[in-house]
């Protein structure tokens, strides 16, 4: 079996589509979303339509929280406010239906999914060994699938006090089943490596490896579609830069 695995499309619905044709052309059995299905960018509903279509297994996250008021907006930087009470808006009752549904965490066989962290599930940002050690007694599973940090990065447990970090290769399987690892196949709607095209992962159950994948997508389109909606001007402009 091949899942898709997809994370923080953060409203994005021309970098989905570009994700989603380039992985029809491997093929793929799955889909699962580890969250921020919306946030930031032009089409909430229109991402949230599509990620139900694809009978995702789908968890929440901070943005998809915030446009539901569970978590204060305060939380948040002005531009995020901004676009959360934006796309809080436009949300139809059927997307916030679909929202309001998915879980803080899910359990899927040999693989935990969280948004954040294991630990903190909403909020918590892996982006160190130090953190993601720390984790690593939060789940019983062999791997974890996170998002959050829009940053595509393995981490792998040496002991019970240490990890390390390393930056995976795009379109190289990577070996599971040695060791317990920490696993985040970055973003669809708004990467943060310095790479602006969107980032997603392949898993595949017959030969026990993941593959990283990114894809160009029409960035301009979303940035157009941000200026009419009267979203903040630095969240358009900093898709052409993956940061």
């Amino acid at each position: 079996m091949h899942i898709l695995i997809i994370s923080d499309i953060h409203s994005n619905l021309a970098a989905l589509e570009a994700v989603l044709k380039a992985a029809n052309e491997e093929g793929y059995d799955r889909v699962w979303c580890l969250g921020d299905v919306v946030g930031y960018g032009p089409a909430p509903n229109d991402c949230v339509t599509e990620v139900q279509s694809l009978e995702a297994l789908c968890i929440a996250g901070n943005h998809d929280w915030a446009a539901l008021d569970r978590i204060p907006l305060e939380d948040f930087n002005r531009d995020a406010q901004e676009a959360s009470r934006w796309t809080r808006d436009q949300l139809t009752l059927q997307s916030v239906s679909y929202l309001e549904g998915q879980p803080k965490l899910r359990v899927e066989g040999d693989f935990t999914l969280a948004h954040g962290s294991p630990r903190y599930p909403i909020w918590e940002y892996i982006q160190l060994p130090s953190i993601a050690a720390a984790n690593f007694a939060h789940f019983d599973t062999s791997y974890c699938l996170v998002g959050h940090t829009h940053v595509p990065a393995v981490f792998r447990a040496l002991d019970d006090r240490k990890a390390e970090m390393f930056f995976p290769p795009l379109d190289v399987p990577l070996a599971l089943g040695e060791g317990r690892l920490i696993i985040n196949p970055g973003s669809v709607g708004q990467p943060r490596d310095g790479d602006s095209r969107a980032s997603y992962a392949v898993l595949d159950g017959e030969a026990d490896a993941i593959r990283f994948h990114r894809v160009e997508y029409p960035i301009g389109r979303t940035q157009t579609r941000m200026k009419e909606a009267g979203l903040p001007k630095r969240l358009a402009d900093r898709l052409a830069f993956g940061w």
